[in-house]
């Protein structure tokens, strides 16, 4: 039996993985995740046999996708975190950039090392797990577990004594090393990595540029729900600095402006006729509304079922909490024509 890892990833569908992949039909093989986030969802499909093909925008969720989904049987061995750890800290990007902004200058230093060090790693899935790893140890070291916070907040819910005393827990992990959190997760990460035979695809790009290339039998969308909060650049746009070593730009399309996000997903139902099946994932206080988003998918398919249940979204407060529900939509393509499309499977990634 495998198992996901834990990933920390705000809005990760880990826990209803299994409910949505029960509703796919029999005659489904190949799923494209068009926002694949932390990959729990294709993960739960690529344990059930299916072909997966994940894409998302931001680079730091290409490499859990690369790491765990396209990678069927590369593993970190000792050498690897002998090459990851060695060598003494180094004044690079982290250091000179975030220094009292996210983390203590003694820790970007040590980041920056490892960065470095990670480049010397023998291939690209070895170098895609060590970031999802490091990703999962700044992840861990951060209160609420995504960078929004300002430093002085920051610098007081590390303070385990103040933590205590107003939360009745220490949280001490917020002050391991990164080192301990690498090493207290490689062997989970390392079992997570599992060969289902088949050629499974990692892409990292706009879904605009990518959605007319690929053909599967199902699309999975899971787009930032507007109006929760979800600004998954601002929780994570920080981890795609650290692994490029530069300062990035919020990315375009990004489903979280109201005054687009109608448009925006006119646009992606116009163009999915590639895939047999639709599955959109969505949250109740989101927008827009169920009926306006059935309003819209009805303009390209009448053969729609709207399911759902409960489901606790962890940005929301304790009230939502308790009222959240996860709307799955689930459209039968009527244009799908299976022997019009090509599967781009060789696209450089």
């Amino acid at each position: 039996m495998f198992k996901y890892p834990k990933v920390n990833y705000i809005g990760n569908k880990e826990k209803i993985a299994k409910w949505i992949c029960d509703q796919f039909p029999e005659d489904a093989k190949i799923l494209f995740d068009a926002f694949s986030g932390g990959c729990s969802l294709s993960y739960e499909s690529k344990c059930r046999g299916m072909e997966v093909y994940t894409n998302d925008v931001l680079e730091v969720n290409y490499h859990i996708a690369n790491a765990l989904i396209q990678n069927n049987n590369t593993l970190l061995d000792n050498r690897d975190i002998e090459i990851i750890f060695s060598g003494e800290p180094i004044e690079g990007f982290m250091y000179e950039n975030y220094s009292n902004v996210f983390f203590f200058p003694e820790e970007c230093k040590e980041l920056d090392l490892y960065r470095s060090n990670i480049e010397k790693l023998d291939s690209k899935e070895k170098k895609s797990l060590a970031l999802s790893l490091m990703r999962r140890a700044m992840i861990r070291k951060m209160p609420y577990s995504r960078f929004t916070l300002n430093w002085e907040k920051i610098v007081q819910l590390r303070d385990e004594e103040y933590s205590y005393k107003k939360y009745k827990r220490k949280r001490a992990y917020h002050n391991q090393s990164f080192k301990h959190h690498f090493l207290e997760n490689v062997n989970e990460y390392n079992s997570a990595v599992i060969d289902n035979k088949k050629n499974n695809i990692a892409y990292n790009d706009d879904i605009f540029n990518l959605i007319e290339k690929v053909k599967a039998d199902i699309i999975y969308l899971d787009p930032p729900y507007t109006g929760t909060m979800n600004n998954y650049f601002g929780f994570y746009g920080l981890i795609d600095d650290y692994i490029l070593s530069t300062k990035t730009e919020p990315f375009k399309n990004n489903f979280v402006s109201k005054s687009e996000v109608i448009s925006l997903f006119d646009k992606l139902f116009s163009k999915l006729k590639n895939f047999k099946y639709w599955f959109l994932s969505y949250n109740n206080s989101s927008y827009p509304s169920k009926e306006e988003l059935l309003y819209l998918i009805k303009k390209y398919s009448d053969n729609v079922q709207v399911i759902e249940r409960n489901h606790n979204y962890q940005i929301t407060g304790k009230n939502n909490k308790k009222t959240n529900k996860e709307f799955l939509f689930i459209v039968k393509n009527e244009l799908y024509q299976e022997n019009t499309k090509e599967i781009y499977a060789n696209a450089e990634l």
